[in-house]
């Protein structure tokens, strides 16, 4: 898409246009439709009322039907526009509807009562945000515990994981060892082995180890992964051997090389890793919902869960939280990114 987008700023500055022209702009506004658009329409979603994300059909912009306090009556009303017998049409606010026939009143006149057939009236609709869908959840469901939960979990695990896999990526760099390859290629390895297979032995490990309904449950199984290894250790092969000679000559014990000479020149390459570890440590669903039972200490994720019942799911509080728990990760890809490329570039990653 790149290619295509370069492609066309220069046909514009010859002052050229093809209908190749027209065609890659299509494809371009297509591409940016498919890839924002879900996105988009989760974000107006999320300040729809539950009544606005179940009418049909369904409106892009979150509106809502107007209401107005009338004299006489505790609770607001809602407006209709209404079609009268003799073909004129006035705003009313419905007090109650009985069967097929809605008894309305003049807002500026209470006395006056109406009896209009429900398929005369429309109602009356505004762009407002049902900010309370942001709200209630952080009063109701103790969503800023839990959003404390995934911080912790997410910062703690990621600096453990950075120093787990550095550790393991520099052994299978710098030293040299029979059976390295091999190491290398069991760690490789492991990724062929999906989560579904292992949760239960690990599991039974934790609950050996006293862990369950802990965060360090959640933090410590994964500490060490084989995708961060790999990363790191592709980034270190490319280190300069003379620099670590040389530090060695230097008689610099080999933590002294780790930390103030591979860890730094590595940044780049940690900087991906990190950032890859935020988001998975944030999105993590399956493992701590399993050992995970206390709402004290559940995380994001598995609170998200507590919107979905049996008989019925709060799609409106669903929406609005699902776009917060979002919003952190999306915030650290944006002005991290291009550590992304750049280190991948560096590891030679594919």
């Amino acid at each position: 898409m790149n290619r295509v987008a370069r492609l066309l700023l220069v046909r514009r500055k010859s002052g050229r246009w093809h209908w190749t022209d027209i065609a890659a702009y299509t494809y371009l506004a297509l591409g940016v439709v498919l890839m924002f658009g879900p996105v988009l329409w989760l974000v107006l979603s999320s300040f729809k009322t539950q009544a606005g994300l179940l009418e049909f059909p369904p409106s892009l912009l979150p509106m809502s039907q107007r209401e107005v306090m009338v004299q006489g009556f505790p609770q607001p009303l809602p407006l209709f526009s209404t079609t009268l017998d003799d073909g004129s049409t006035r705003v009313l606010a419905q007090v109650r509807r009985i069967g097929i026939v809605a008894q309305m009143v003049d807002p500026e006149n209470p006395a006056q009562q109406f009896r209009i057939p429900i398929d005369k009236r429309t109602p009356v609709r505004e762009f407002k945000l049902a900010m309370e869908n942001y709200t209630e959840p952080l009063e109701r469901f103790a969503f800023a515990r839990f959003l404390g939960n995934s911080v912790f979990v997410t910062v703690v695990a990621t600096l453990i994981t950075l120093l787990i896999n550095s550790m393991a990526a520099y052994a299978l760099s710098i030293y040299e060892f029979k059976g390295k390859n091999a190491a290398m290629l069991m760690v490789v390895g492991t990724l062929m082995i999906p989560i579904t297979i292992i949760l239960v032995p690990v599991y039974l490990v934790i609950t050996e180890l006293g862990l369950v309904n802990s965060l360090w449950a959640v933090i410590l199984p994964g500490a060490a992964t084989p995708t961060g290894v790999f990363l790191l250790r592709q980034y270190m092969l490319t280190l300069p051997r003379d620099l670590i000679e040389a530090a060695r000559m230097d008689k610099a014990s080999e933590w002294q090389i780790y930390w103030r000479i591979v860890m730094p020149l590595a940044m780049p390459a940690l900087a991906v890793l990190a950032i890859f570890s935020i988001m998975w440590r944030w999105n993590e669903f399956l493992w701590p919902l399993a050992v995970l039972t206390k709402t004290e200490v559940h995380t994001l994720q598995i609170g998200l869960n507590a919107f979905q019942g049996e008989l019925q799911t709060q799609w409106h509080y669903l929406l609005a939280m699902t776009v917060a728990t979002l919003a952190p990760v999306a915030l650290v890809f944006v002005f991290l990114q291009r550590f992304i490329t750049t280190g991948i570039a560096n590891t030679g990653m594919k």
